[in-house]
């Protein structure tokens, strides 16, 4: 089969582009004839060595889209020529992948592979974030951080399926607030322009926000706490920024207010099982037509390196697929 691997950490240049041997899979995995996937911005650390594997070479990637050639011998729950999407259990940028049953979830036929390769990471993690973490409630106040990437966009439509009031959203440069704005935000700052925290406040008259989903850290994350309202929720599950957010204790205790963690890798390894659930109602949201993630740029696997110069330059918004049948 072809894949993309990594051979040695750096530039996107260190993505290959290779004949391997198709996987051969555990009897709790099932095979996977991969037709598209996705570029996550963890991707992008997998290859820098920031995250993920350390043994060469590796196949990049979290989540993809296709059709099942293969069933372990003690799934039962899967059948041959099944439409799925899965959290493959050694990387995504390749013809074939193998997927732990648990990991793998069926498609309705209303969801095209396009829209299921776009939705694992971005939908399974704003739906965590938000419902399960966050813990929403109708009429709260929202700011998210990155308004205008995968994440951001997805999470923007995710807030108001569940009855959010005013979403807020930030972004690093003007260009990219129409994006956020378009997903459903009512209110856009550039975080690198203007003091968000201000706005916020101005905006909310002095009450703050309830929830913030922060994926960038350092300062934003610390400016943040300047209009998160009491009994508010701080979600930091990413450092895009590079930099650590500073948290002093004595902004919590009194305020009653809460910074929480969030790793959706962490959980697909230690609690696979929680994300049953997630799928079903996401799945049922890009059935009906409530969610629909979008998706601004697809490659052919072979140009697997020019996706993630794309990325890499932050000048993206919402999600890039590959094209792995092209």
């Amino acid at each position: 089969m072809k894949a993309i691997i990594v051979t040695d950490f750096g530039s996107p240049d260190v993505l290959r582009y290779v004949d391997m041997d198709i996987p051969v899979i555990a009897p709790s995995q099932v095979l996977i004839r991969v037709e598209k996937t996705s570029v996550n911005y963890a991707d992008v650390k997998s290859r820098y060595g920031k995250k993920g594997s350390n043994v060469f070479p590796f196949v990049p990637g979290l989540d993809a889209a296709g059709v099942i050639v293969e069933v372990g011998s003690e799934v039962d729950n899967f059948k041959i020529g099944q439409r799925v999407m899965a959290f493959p259990s050694s990387g995504s940028y390749s013809e074939y992948v193998a997927a732990e049953a648990m990991l793998t979830f069926e498609l309705p036929d209303e969801v095209d592979f396009e829209m299921a390769a776009a939705c694992p990471t971005v939908a399974f993690l704003s739906y965590k974030l938000l419902v399960d973490i966050a813990r929403i409630e109708p009429g709260e106040t929202i700011l998210i951080h990155s308004a205008s990437g995968g994440v951001g966009t997805t999470a923007i439509q995710l807030a108001k399926i569940l009855g959010a009031g005013t979403i807020i959203g930030t972004v690093g440069s003007e260009s990219k607030a129409a994006v956020a704005q378009h997903a459903g935000a009512d209110h856009v700052f550039c975080y690198e322009n203007e003091d968000f925290a201000e706005k916020v406040n101005l905006i909310t008259e002095g009450k703050g926000v309830q929830i913030v989903l922060d994926s960038v850290a350092g300062p934003i994350t610390q400016r943040s706490l300047a209009c998160l309202a009491p009994y508010g929720r701080l979600i930091q599950f990413g450092n895009s920024s590079g930099q650590p957010g500073i948290i002093q204790t004595s902004d919590l205790h009194s305020s009653c207010r809460s910074i929480l963690g969030f790793s959706l890798g962490t959980t697909r390894i230690n609690r696979p099982e929680s994300l049953r659930h997630t799928a079903k109602q996401v799945l049922n949201y890009l059935k009906d037509g409530e969610l629909n993630i979008k998706i601004s740029y697809q490659f052919p696997l072979e140009e697997a390196k020019a996706a993630h110069k794309l990325i890499e330059s932050r000048l993206s918004t919402g999600k890039i697929l590959l094209d792995v049948k092209k």
